[in-house]
């Protein structure tokens, strides 16, 4: 994999320097170079999101990835440092079919093509996105690269070598790569309902931001944290965010959220966090043939019977029985019952998961979605709800 060649080497580059997008399979798409120069492998996924693109890059569930924009227009609006959802782009790479040559927003500080280049995340611009979609679900998500500037010397079939010696995502862990070092504390600015300590598996800044909208004083916690050094904080429920990879890795986090459910502590999690509640209840979790990802994925709440249009970025779910209530499986059921709380209405994935007998619950999609929409929203106030009883009871034991 060549390094991208940084933009004050490459000024006056014209516009239509050639690039590839090369996929496993073989197939080779022909486009022109976007953002920076160079190579770079990953898994090559499809998101649906006609808007928001600066989220989605910025999104560390996307660590790893290829991303390919199913919208065919991509940077109208450009980029901005307060639409970052995170301290940096973490895609790969990225394919859109056409890249606009205007940034044309009165919010917008620099093009889309410099925010790629400065990150030094090698594009794709011109190919036909739509045909490569329908490979994508086809033949589900694969291995590939993009390739661009001098990383073209090696000829496509050496390229193409490259592209299928890279590991699968199936086994693949990010967590230490996308976490933060060390704690932050992070305050509201009014009163304060309660505390909670949000483990940082790859999180998005608008989910600190709903808490502290709400009241909530978070302790944001690297994914190293001990049980320990978790509860110190007092926390009055436990978070578990959005991140990439395979949560077949995450052994050391589902030992810590056991511990969590242990010691009787209220949870909420959002995607990666949804599947290692799964894990530590017992159940196992899989690969989708080509994930979900987008804003536009219609979940229905099964319990109050609303569908909600929902933002989603998972390639994994939980191998769990739609119908009916299971007992969890780990240690002998020591965790009680468990039903899905939630169903995708494309596929009948598993897209929320609720604990009976414990104060826990999750969920697959992004209730803290920027970009929109806000239909599940709501789920962060239900956090608020558990965060207010937890402290009404320890009130009441205290007395």
């Amino acid at each position: 994999m060549t390094a991208p060649t940084p933009a004050r080497e490459r000024r006056g580059a014209s516009r239509t320097e050639p690039a590839l997008l090369i996929l496993e399979d073989g197939t080779v798409l022909r486009g022109s170079a976007y953002g920076a120069r160079g190579s770079r492998l990953g898994e090559v996924v499809f998101s649906t999101g006609m808007t928001g693109y600066q989220e989605t890059l910025t999104d560390p569930s996307y660590a790893g990835q290829i991303v390919v924009q199913t919208a065919p227009h991509i940077g109208n609006t450009g980029a901005n440092a307060q639409d970052m959802e995170s301290s940096r782009v973490w895609v790969r790479g990225y394919a859109v079919r056409e890249a606009s040559r205007v940034a044309s927003n009165w919010r917008s500080e620099q093009t889309l093509d410099e925010l790629l280049e400065s990150q030094g995340v090698v594009g794709i611009a011109g190919i036909d996105t739509r045909m490569l979609t329908r490979v994508l679900r086809e033949t589900g998500s694969l291995r590939g690269g993009v390739f661009s500037g001098d990383a073209l010397a090696a000829g496509e079939a050496a390229l193409l070598e490259q592209v299928r010696e890279q590991p699968s995502m199936e086994g693949a862990s990010f967590v230490d790569e996308v976490t933060i070092a060390q704690p932050l504390l992070l305050e509201p600015e009014g009163e304060v309902i309660g505390t909670v300590a949000a483990v940082d598996l790859g999180i998005k800044g608008a989910t600190p931001r709903a808490m502290l909208e709400r009241g909530l004083r978070v302790h944001l916690l690297p994914a190293t944290t001990t049980l320990e050094e978790l509860r110190s904080t007092g926390a009055d429920a436990v978070f578990f965010s959005n991140g990439p990879g395979d949560p077949a890795t995450a052994d050391a986090q589902v030992e810590l959220l056991r511990g969590v459910l242990d010691a009787g502590l209220p949870f909420f999690g959002i995607c990666f966090g949804n599947q290692l509640l799964g894990r530590a209840l017992g159940f196992e979790t899989y690969k989708l043939k080509y994930g979900h990802r987008g804003i536009n994925q219609p979940v229905l709440d099964r319990e109050t019977g609303t569908v909600e249009i929902t933002a989603h970025n998972h390639g994994f779910a939980v191998d769990v029985p739609l119908e009916g209530e299971h007992t969890a499986p780990h240690d002998g059921g020591r965790y009680g019952r468990v039903v899905v709380s939630h169903v995708g209405l494309n596929d009948d994935v598993v897209e929320g998961l609720r604990c009976l007998d414990l104060t826990a619950f999750s969920v697959q999609y992004h209730p803290e979605a920027a970009a929109g929409p806000h239909d599940a929203s709501y789920l962060f106030d239900r956090l608020v709800d558990l965060v207010r009883a937890h402290r009404a009871g320890d009130q009441s034991k205290e007395s």
